[in-house]
C-alpha cells in the first residue's frame, strides 16, 4: 500500500507539473519585470486545521511516515488503491501546496502583487476529514478562510471539469464566499455533483452557483456562457479579492472528461478573470494531458503578466518534447448537430440560472 509518488498508472503524474515549470522559464516568463518566483514553506499543523480536522491531519503524517496499527485504518480517511493511495511524504507534499496557498494570499492581502498563481495546487476536492479525487489537503480552502479571517469578501471561480465540491461545501452556509463552479455534468462524471439546483443554505443561499456543462461543450458555448453568468455575478457580488482554479482538464485532448475547449478558449477565460479580479490568488487544478498542461498554464501566467508570447514553443521545450505552438495547431472537429445540440442544453441552462439567482 506505502510506495513512492502516486505510482506510475495515476493520472496525477509529476511530469505535468516538472514540464510546466520548464516550459514557463524557457519562454522567459520567470525573467518578466513583473514576475517574482516566492520559494513558499510547509503549512503548519495550525494552518492545515483552519479546515482539516486534528484526527484527519494526524494521520496523514501517520500514513505519510509509513506507520501502521489498529488505529490507522485508510478506508476512515477514503485512502487505498485507485485515486487516492498512500505514498511517503504525501503528508509534506500536500502541506506544501497548501503553504503556497496562503503565503500566495498573503502577498496579495499585502499589496505585495495583483496576483499569485499557485500552478502545483488547486486541490479543491478534499474534505475536511477525508480525501477525496487525488486530493489530500484542500489549499484553496484553507486560503479562502485565511482570507474571510482578515474579513475579506471571497468571489472562488473554478473552472476545472469537475465540480469544485470541496470547496462549494466548506463555505455552502456563508454569505462571505461567492462560490461558482463551470464544470462538465454531474450525470457523466466525477464527482458526481454540482447541480444548478445547489445554491447554498442558511446565510449562504444564493451564494453557490453551479453551471453543469454537457460533454463536448467548445470554446464559444463555454465563454457565452462564462460572459453571461460570471461577470454580473462578480458585480454584484463585489469582492475584495477573487480565488480561482484553473483546471485544464476541459480539452479536448484530456483523457479523464469529455470538454472540448481548446487553449485558445483556456486562455480567454483566463483573461476574462484577469479583468474581473480586483485583486486575484490563482491556482492551478486538474489537467492530465502532459502535452496539453504545461502550454495551458504558461498562456495563464503571460496573461496574468500581460506578456505576449511568441506562437512557438522555445527551442529547447521543443528539442525535448512533442509540440510546435503553444496554441493547438487542431480542434476537437465537432460536427455541427453537436455543437448545435450542445449550445441549446446550455443557453437552458443558464437561464435556469439567471432566473434562479435572479439576475437582470
Amino acid at each position: 500500500m506505502w510506495q513512492t509518488g502516486h505510482g506510475p498508472e495515476h493520472p496525477l503524474k509529476p511530469e505535468r507539473l516538472r514540464r510546466t515549470y520548464e516550459l514557463m522559464q524557457e519562454a522567459g516568463l520567470f525573467d518578466a519585470p513583473n514576475v517574482r518566483r516566492v520559494e513558499p514553506a510547509m503549512a503548519t499543523v495550525e494552518e492545515l486545521q483552519l479546515f482539516h480536522t486534528a484526527d484527519y491531519i494526524q494521520a496523514v503524517q501517520a500514513f505519510s511516515a509509513g506507520e501502521s496499527g489498529p488505529d490507522l485504518r485508510p478506508w476512515r480517511f477514503n485512502f487505498g488503491p485507485g485515486d487516492n493511495p498512500i505514498f511517503t511524504g504525501m503528508h509534506e507534499l500536500y502541506a506544501l501546496a497548501a503553504g503556497s496557498a496562503l503565503r500566495g494570499a498573503a502577498m496579495v492581502v499585502r499589496g505585495e502583487c495583483d496576483v499569485a498563481f499557485s500552478f502545483g495546487g488547486g486541490l479543491h476536492h478534499a474534505w475536511r476529514d477525508h480525501a477525496s479525487g487525488f486530493c489530500v489537503y484542500n489549499d484553496v480552502v484553507v486560503a479562502i478562510t485565511w482570507l474571510v479571517r482578515q474579513r475579506l469578501r471571497v468571489a472562488y471561480v473554478d473552472i476545472d471539469v469537475h465540480h469544485g465540491d470541496g470547496v462549494q461545501y466548506a463555505f455552502d452556509d456563508s454569505d462571505r464566499v461567492l462560490t461558482i463552479s463551470f464544470h462538465q455534468d454531474g450525470h457523466t462524471l466525477f464527482p458526481g455533483t454540482g447541480f444548478i439546483e445547489e445554491t447554498g443554505r442558511g446565510a449562504g443561499k444564493g451564494f453557490g452557483v453551479n453551471l453543469p456543462l454537457p460533454p463536448y461543450t467548445d470554446d464559444e458555448t463555454y465563454l457565452w456562457a462564462f460572459d453571461r453568468l460570471v461577470p454580473p455575478l462578480i458585480r454584484r457580488f463585489k469582492p475584495d479579492i477573487v480565488v480561482s482554479q484553473l483546471g485544464v482538464d476541459t480539452h479536448f485532448l484530456d483523457p479523464l472528461a469529455e470538454l472540448s475547449l481548446t487553449t485558445h478558449g483556456q486562455e480567454a477565460v483566463v483573461r476574462r478573470l484577469a479583468r474581473l479580479a480586483p485583486r486575484w490568488l490563482a491556482f492551478g487544478g486538474g489537467g492530465y494531458n502532459v502535452d496539453v498542461v504545461p502550454r495551458a498554464w504558461a498562456l495563464a501566467l503571460a496573461a496574468m503578466a500581460e506578456v505576449d508570447l511568441p506562437e512557438e514553443l522555445p527551442p529547447e521545450y521543443r528539442r525535448h518534447y512533442d509540440g510546435r505552438t503553444y496554441h493547438d495547431e487542431r480542434g476537437p472537429g465537432l460536427d455541427d448537430e453537436t455543437r448545435d445540440r450542445t449550445r441549446r442544453m446550455v443557453e437552458e441552462r443558464v437561464a435556469r440560472l439567471r432566473e434562479l439567482l435572479s439576475l437582470k
